[in-house]
């Protein structure tokens, strides 16, 4: 697959105007914009008390479900987007519009299955909760390609 088809050029729009027509009238388009923004505060207050366990010790059975949580809701809405890239992209994954969002949302899903692993393994609460804590960093990175993306939608669909 040649590289220019993985990226999004400033020649090549995000959206053609079929997909743009699909995206704004599918309804998961507005499951994703309610998910995003639920995991969002998940993650928040999950990373308060991941913090609050590793600084204090104390909160271990609260940020392990909070994690729990946090993970639920990030398959749900992984789901949900393959669901959406496939009715607007015609693939459920990996479209070139976003095949590197994609990607990496999967390092994120494997660093938080990573953490469910440690966790059922026994690994000691501590090593858990660095676990989460890189699934919480590539999250963040996964997010911003997302806002990115948002972006660069809101602002191709101005002109």
């Amino acid at each position: 697959m040649p590289s220019d088809s993985l990226t999004v050029s400033p020649s090549r729009k995000l959206y053609s105007v079929d997909e743009r027509a699909r995206r704004d009238a599918t309804i998961w388009t507005l499951v994703q914009g309610i998910l995003a923004p639920i995991q969002f505060v998940v993650f928040l207050v999950s990373l308060a008390l991941v913090g609050r366990f590793l600084i204090t010790g104390a909160g271990y059975d609260l940020a392990t479900y909070s994690i729990i949580a946090k993970t639920a809701v990030l398959l749900t809405i992984m789901v949900t987007g393959a669901i959406w890239e496939k009715v607007v992209f015609g693939q459920y994954l990996f479209a070139p519009a976003f095949f590197w969002e994609d990607v990496v949302s999967f390092l994120v899903i494997a660093l938080h299955l990573a953490y469910v692993a440690a966790l059922i393994q026994g690994v000691p609460a501590v090593q858990q909760m660095w676990i989460a804590l890189a699934a919480y960093a590539a999250y963040v990175i996964n997010a911003t390609q997302f806002l990115y993306k948002l972006r660069q939608a809101r602002l191709e669909g101005d002109r």
